[in-house]
């Protein structure tokens, strides 16, 4: 049986709302050396910042050490309860600035691959005409796979993101961007290489080095 420990007392704070946005880092990250890049800030300030929270709240959050990190089943609630916290934040401070002329707050991107060397997505004009309008708008972009893309959206952690349509998601709104054509190849000692007219069915006998998204729409 639990013992029972104090609630959060007081009001959510600036400061409380800082460190669990390093919370949210380290545990996207997986641990405290992989969110120093992103935070920066050493290793032993977000040590600090995550003993700070874990005293804010009463709660284990997470374990580290030699084995590693993870997150305690009280730490795991607190992340998915502070996403829905930082998401109305942001949601709140994006519907204030829609009252101004110009625009302010955060953009988060997602982007799958290399997408962004395409020269059918723009990325680089886009950018330009949002830096244009809103100067004090800061924008990040993740290269991220399609799958980690979408769940981000849903949950707020992204405000959009560029992938390849395989299946969409309920809850999620899609507009295409462009149409890409893919192909596939085979080396001239391959039993297909001489042969004119190749059927479906043979295709499916075959074995075939395709990225995994692309396998889901192969015949």
């Amino acid at each position: 049986m639990k013992t029972l420990k104090p609630a959060l007392t007081g009001q959510v704070a600036d400061a409380d709302i800082r460190l669990l946005r390093i919370f949210r880092t380290v545990v996207e990250r997986g641990g405290f050396a992989a969110a120093e890049v992103d935070l920066n800030i050493s290793r032993a300030a977000i040590s600090t910042a995550m003993s700070d929270l874990e005293q804010r709240l009463s709660l284990r959050l997470c374990q580290r050490g030699r084995s590693g990190f993870s997150l305690t089943e009280e730490g795991r609630e607190v992340y998915a309860y502070s996403l829905q916290l930082l998401s109305a934040l942001e949601e709140f401070r994006t519907q204030v600035n829609s009252l101004h002329a110009h625009l302010k707050g955060e953009l988060n991107i997602g982007i799958t691959d290399n997408l962004v060397t395409m020269p059918q997505m723009h990325i680089t004009h886009a950018i330009g005409k949002i830096k244009a309008r809103g100067p004090e708008v800061m924008i990040n972009i993740r290269m991220t796979p399609p799958a980690e893309i979408e769940v981000a959206v849903l949950d707020g952690r992204l405000h959009l993101g560029v992938v390849p349509v395989i299946k969409p998601l309920p809850g999620l709104n899609y507009l295409p961007l462009y149409s890409e054509t893919s192909q596939l190849y085979c080396s001239h000692d391959h039993p297909l290489f001489e042969q004119g007219t190749i059927s479906t069915h043979q295709l499916r006998q075959l074995d075939v080095v395709a990225a995994a998204m692309h396998k889901q729409k192969m015949p």
